[in-house]
């Protein structure tokens, strides 16, 4: 009874592995139209066919009566073998398809990139000639820009010579004229008629104006021409030179002079103290009601000191603020405040030959607070 069961079990198993071998066989000479004409497909299947008629043989054997040919362990093994192979060729056919759909994707994106890199390379090499373009006529206008510069330079060089020679020769003619009329004044005066008292009056009256324009005039083209270099200047030392040089304008006006410690800059000492004076001296002549009062100080911003002077004076409206820095430029009558419209210009050329800056802040009535700059280290 033991033999029959084990003869039906062996028989069965090999049974079963002789169809799984014919089967995947059969599948795995479909293989070929899957992925194409490859020997290892037939010889695959080939293998398996020749397991199979192994196993048929055996399978023959034991239905003979044969009990040498009952092996329930070799059946059971050729089975599992024979199981993972079908599955492993039915396995092949989707994971083939799913690497061709990945390779073509592949190669579309591949497409793609070539088709974009093209597309931006053609984008790249537009902009390099548009920047080539654009480069080659910055070039042509920093060139055209350096030769106006220059020209500007020389004509500047040219006009400040111009008017340093023109108002130094005319002094000393405008100084016979000055002297001459003078003496008729002195001389003639009250022997002539009124007339020409007034006249002769006139005469000193427009050749001292022309004196004090030429004399600003001079001091005005010096700025560029005569500058000394630049050194170590302290601007306390500097300050009080200029307060000294206006003792007298002090005194007589009562003003208050408050200075807070000054930094020692690179600058032209002579023209610091010009432009300290300049703008205390103005302090003082546009004085209001009030004793006059003139604060003086200096604080540090990033590489450069930003100086201010500080008045209690008349102001100045907001519309002159620029105006008031071009020579020869004036808000009030000569009779009401003397001067020829210099000062400030002075000033203006002296901050600029020295790097910075200079502009005001104020409002009719109110002060006016004068602000310059000089960089920490100024290149001559």
């Amino acid at each position: 009874m033991e033999v029959n069961l084990a003869i039906i079990t062996s028989a069965t198993l090999q049974s079963a592995a002789v169809l799984v071998q014919l089967t995947a066989a059969f599948f795995a000479l479909k293989l070929i139209r899957v992925t194409g004409g490859r020997t290892a497909w037939p010889l695959i299947a080939g293998a398996l066919c020749l397991m199979a008629i192994r196993r048929s043989i055996s399978l023959a054997q034991l239905l003979a009566g044969n009990p040498a040919a009952i092996d329930l362990l070799d059946a059971s093994v050729a089975l599992a073998i024979s199981s993972f192979m079908l599955a492993g060729v039915l396995a092949i056919p989707p994971l083939f398809q799913t690497i061709q759909r990945a390779a073509e994707s592949l190669r579309r994106a591949k497409e793609d990139l070539e088709i974009q890199v093209a597309a931006r390379t053609a984008e790249l090499n537009d902009a390099n000639v548009h920047l080539s373009v654009e480069l080659d006529e910055r070039r042509r206008a920093e060139q055209r820009l350096s030769k106006y510069t220059e020209d500007l330079a020389r004509s500047n060089q040219e006009l400040e010579q111009f008017a340093y020679v023109t108002s130094h020769d005319l002094q000393e003619p405008l100084r016979m004229v000055a002297s001459f009329t003078q003496l008729l004044a002195r001389r003639y005066r009250g022997r002539l008629d009124q007339d020409a008292d007034e006249f002769i009056g006139f005469a000193v009256e427009g050749a001292t104006r022309m004196q004090n324009l030429l004399n600003d005039l001079l001091a005005y083209s010096r700025v560029g021409t005569r500058g000394k270099p630049f050194v170590p200047t302290d601007c306390t030392t500097v300050f009080k030179q200029a307060r000294d040089n206006l003792a007298k304008a002090i005194e007589e006006s009562g003003a208050l002079i408050f200075l807070d410690p000054l930094p020692v800059v690179q600058g032209d000492e002579v023209q610091l103290i010009q432009l300290f004076q300049n703008l205390v001296a103005n302090a003082i002549k546009f004085r209001g009601t009030e004793m006059p009062q003139v604060h003086v100080s200096a604080v540090k911003k990033g590489h450069e000191w930003v100086f201010a002077v500080r008045d209690n004076g008349i102001g100045i409206d907001p519309e002159h603020h620029e105006r008031i820095f071009t020579i020869f430029q004036r808000l009030h009558a000569r009779s009401e405040y003397p001067g020829t419209g210099v000062g400030l210009a002075i000033c203006k050329k002296i901050v600029n030959r020295h790097g910075g800056r200079i502009w005001v802040e104020s409002q009719p009535g109110k002060g006016s607070t004068f602000y310059f700059s000089i960089k920490e280290e100024v290149q001559k």
